[in-house]
């Protein structure tokens, strides 16, 4: 299975006004009031450039109102009759504006006859349905009923995110009750009336206590007051409202451009800077120009010495003619089956009925054992006038021997999704030797790892994309409804693709490792955590329901307290999860100190500037406390039981390996790494993990990991003393900072010493330092001068490794993982900046990443070679949690420790320690 895309849909109509109203009157002749208006053309450049800087995306568009009327203003006349007409210098620009969006590489998107609202609607849930994340990046809180797991909006301009979390922390309901939402609230922006006298608090209440609209108007009879009486007069009115406040998410597009809302149409492209150059030349944007011309210099100087992060030339396909077979027989079948069991090597794919490998059921199987020829099985096709297939579970009792059998050698794409797979029809696949997704995650982790990505940069071969296949938005069609020849055609291409691929890359792995690298040992590593985290993944970790349910009460009875003390604090209601509303608030009201301003000029609330008001204010303490807490009830409290599998009562996270540059697992569906500790509430969540009836949970993790990392690879003499006389370390940098012996040194001072230790990892400058303790510039440059001069190695070690990146573009953990850094010789200062701290940083991360690989295998090993009954179960940075039977506990106690601090010799002694409790909580 290929990783997911994401789509970026940007409210043009939202950004344009946005951006006429943040900025200055200018014009394309400075000071000549006859020449064109530019401002708003500015702020739609410098909006966008921020925004693809902050989103990274496989697909974007711009969607902006097109002229003329929709089905809304036929359905109700007076729908934005009290709009005022866009202003004359703002139109002037539209045109301009579309325009230079299109050099920018963006897809303009304006329907006739459909709002920008309903084609963002439309495009998001068609490309959601198939697999896509999308972001929309809007103000309009309109949008926010289109949230949901897959869908998010983000509003750069103020720093807020509606999620689904986001939007039921801002406006007391979830997204699905959005449109009732502002069914009963109107919108005055629009024209359209709600039930009069009913606000977002009224609203809210209501639709929390009966559930939805329909219920709330089936039951009106029973609201008492004006506000009932007013919702009743309104009751013929609300169908009409709901209708023209619903996003439709059904827009026929096809019409506008072919194969819309197919999302190859919008697939994100490249800047035609020549375009650009002449473009802000002609608007008298003189500095954009400069940049462009700076930078094709620059490319142009790069032209004449290939570097690591070029773009390869076009690759002549290396396949042109295949050879695929669809098996319907058992004669076909037992053919194939003979000639795979007597293949050396043999490339596996499924297809199925989900993407949630949990669940997910076999729809068909292909295999490939040679580049250009491979078969299909499909089993359960069941469209009308579908031909016979093979029974599925005499198919796979057949294939179950081979399929277990290790020493019949198989490879795929994400073949951790495929062993999920086969194991839910009761096979556990052994011999996975091989997998293209992590070979390209060794070899290349800082470009794509899907295999059409794969297919076309290494052997020149394009695919069937699947929603070519399937179909788009609502009318997507499952797999089993494909027509066989077509399933046939795509997914024997995958495997014929996958075992290409493979006889690419492979061979550059054998190669460096011919030549001294240790590209190849990653590789391997990475191969056995593939099959450790498929057992973790199985095992998952039971969910005490009640204990959640209980929290999350708890937790919505602070968040109400939270909203009354901060109304007295303000003085009076207000929406604590508007920036508008609170910004008039502090500063209009409050008259509180204006912290930064965000890109229109505001004063900015975001969490920086919350952050430092609550050092002296208590209203600012009091909205961070209910975001908090807001965000971690609708992440994880409200979420967490109902993502537990039925029957199980068990969570089964995702862990995704080749994302994160570092070597670092990412966990999702759900995110068991972020939730937040560091608060009494977070801390309680791990409560609610608990171990069944004879077991406990056990959590193992090593001491201050990246600490004896950076000591192992700088040499640093008084470090590697630290760490071997057992010292705290913190306190031993204390006492060399401030020169006073170890016993002398204060609980404030070791404070310090530890923000330094942990700071100087990360890249932190004195200007971090000093935010971070408290302290002015002066007093934190000197802390680092005067940790420098006692920790020389240190120092050494930094600019070492920083040359070495220039030179190389690259830095390397421990054990040979190759961390890409393709901004470290950039011109860009800031970002030339970042990537000097990353390559500081990176390798002490991605070796802290290799070393819990390499522990939670060997763990793994040993609790199969003695037949244990414990299980691991998660997987948290630094941190392996287990699920362990009370007569096991002496030996996991006594064992792990010294498995973890056994997989490495590095030249500090490697610390592990273990937690035992009911649940994860008290396991630490």
């Amino acid at each position: 299975m290929s990783e997911k895309k994401t789509l970026l849909l940007v409210d043009g109509s939202s950004y344009l006004y946005r951006a006429f109203h943040a900025m200055p009157d200018l014009r394309a002749v400075p000071g000549d009031p006859a020449s064109p208006p530019t401002g708003a053309i500015r702020g739609m450049i410098n909006m966008l450039q921020s925004l693809r800087k902050e989103v990274t995306a496989d697909y974007a568009a711009c969607v902006f109102d097109a002229k003329g009327p929709t089905f809304r203003d036929a359905l109700y006349p007076e729908y934005k009759a009290q709009r005022a007409p866009m202003p004359d210098d703002l139109r002037a620009q539209i045109e301009p504006i579309h325009q230079v969006v299109r050099l920018m590489g963006w897809a303009v998107l304006d329907v006739p006859g459909v709002e920008a609202d309903d084609v963002i609607g439309t495009l998001a849930v068609a490309a959601a349905a198939q697999g896509v994340e999308v972001f929309i990046s809007s103000g309009d809180k309109d949008l926010s009923q289109l949230v949901n797991e897959h869908i998010v909006i983000v509003d750069t301009m103020n720093g807020k995110r509606r999620d689904v979390a986001g939007v039921t922390a801002e406006f007391g309901v979830p997204p699905a009750l959005m449109v009732d939402y502002q069914t009963l609230v109107g919108d005055a922006v629009d024209n359209v009336p709600g039930v009069d006298k009913v606000g977002p608090k009224t609203a809210a209440k209501w639709l929390t206590e009966y559930g939805s609209l329909d219920a709330l108007v089936a039951r009106s009879a029973e609201i008492k007051g004006a506000a009932g009486e007013n919702l009743r007069k309104a009751l013929d009115w609300l169908p009409t409202g709901r209708q023209l406040l619903t996003i439709k998410t059904d827009c026929d597009l096809n019409g506008w451009v072919p194969g819309l809302p197919a999302l190859d149409a919008v697939r994100v492209g490249e800047p035609d800077n020549a375009a650009l150059k002449t473009f802000y030349e002609q608007y008298g944007f003189k500095g954009l120009a400069k940049a462009l011309a700076d930078k094709a210099s620059a490319a142009a100087s790069a032209a004449e010495a290939p570097g690591l992060f070029d773009e390869p030339a076009p690759v002549t396909p290396s396949i042109t003619q295949v050879a695929y077979d669809t098996i319907l027989d058992w004669e076909a079948f037992n053919t194939w089956l003979a000639r795979i069991d007597a293949a050396e090597l043999v490339a596996l794919d499924t297809e199925t009925t989900s993407l949630d490998e949990m669940v997910a059921e076999i729809v068909g199987i292909s295999f490939s054992v040679t580049p250009g020829e491979a078969a299909y099985i499909p089993l359960m096709h069941d469209y009308p006038d579908a031909p016979a297939q093979l029974p599925r579970d005499e198919v796979l009792a057949k294939l179950k021997g081979w399929l277990e059998n290790p020493a019949k050698k198989k490879l795929g794409q994400h073949v951790k999704y495929d062993r999920h797979v086969f194991a839910n029809h009761g096979i556990e696949v052994q011999g996975y030797v091989h997998d293209t997704m992590l070979q390209s995650y060794v070899l290349e982790v800082h470009k794509p790892h899907g295999l059409a990505s794969l297919a076309e940069r290494h052997l020149g071969r394009k695919g069937i994309n699947y929603e070519d296949l399937c179909g788009k938005g609502a009318k997507q069609i499952p797999f089993s409804q494909v027509s066989i020849d077509k399933a046939a055609e795509y997914s024997c291409e995958d495997s014929d693709q996958t075992l290409d691929v493979h006889r690419t890359l492979w061979p550059r792995l054998e190669k460096d490792a011919q030549e001294g690298g240790k590209l190849r040992f990653i590789y391997e590593l990475e191969i056995a955590s593939s099959e450790t985290l498929y057992r973790i993944e199985r095992n998952g970790v039971l969910i005490d329901a009640p204990t959640l349910a209980q929290q999350s009460h708890e937790l919505g009875q602070r968040i109400l307290q939270l909203e009354q003390e901060a109304y007295e604090l303000a003085g009076q209601p207000f929406n604590l999860g508007s920036p508008k509303q609170i910004g008039e608030i502090f500063f209009g009201k409050l008259g509180l100190p204006i912290v930064k301003k965000t890109a229109t000029g505001a004063p900015s609330t975001d969490e920086e500037v919350l952050e430092k008001l609550a050092d002296d204010y208590p209203l600012p303490a009091k909205i961070l406390e209910h975001r908090g807490l807001s965000k971690l009830k609708g992440t994880y409290t409200d979420k967490l039981a109902q993502m537990a599998l039925p029957g199980t009562g068990r969570v089964h996270t995702h862990y995704a390996q080749a994302v994160a540059v570092t070597g670092r697992l990412s966990s999702n569906d759900p995110n068991l790494q972020n939730i937040p500790i560091r608060t009494p509430e977070g801390r309680r969540v791990r409560e609610a993990f608990i171990a069944p009836p004879g077991c406990l949970i056990a959590s193992a993790d090593y001491s201050q990991i990246e600490l004896r990392i950076m000591a192992h690879l700088s040499g640093d003499a008084a470090l590697l003393l630290a760490f071997h006389d057992g010292m705290d370390v913190h306190r031993a940098t204390a006492s060399e900072v401030f020169g006073v012996p170890t016993s002398a040194v204060t609980s404030e001072q070791r404070r310090y010493a530890k923000t330094i230790n942990f700071g100087l990892i990360y890249g932190m400058s004195s200007y971090g330092l000093a935010k971070s303790l408290g302290i002015d510039n002066t007093a934190a440059k000197n802390y680092i001068e005067r940790y420098f001069d006692r920790f020389a190695g240190v120092k050494r070690y930094m600019d070492e490794t920083r040359a070495s990146a220039k030179a190389k573009g690259y830095v390397e953990t421990v054990f040979g993982r190759r961390l890409y850094l393709p901004e470290i010789n950039s011109p860009n200062g800031p970002r030339r900046g970042g990537a000097e701290r990353a390559a500081i940083n990176a390798p002490m991360q991605g070796t802290a990443a290799d070393l819990i690989k390499l522990s939670m295998n060997a763990v793994q090993r040993v609790l199969d070679a003695e037949g244990r009954k414990t299980k691991m179960i998660m997987q948290v940075h630094d941190e392996l949690v287990f699920e362990v039977p009370e007569n096991e506990v002496d030996w996991l106690k006594r064992e792990v420790p010294k498995l973890m601090a056994g997989v490495a010799q590095l030249r500090v002694p490697l610390l592990a320690e273990v937690g035992v409790g009911v649940n994860w909580d008290k396991a630490h």
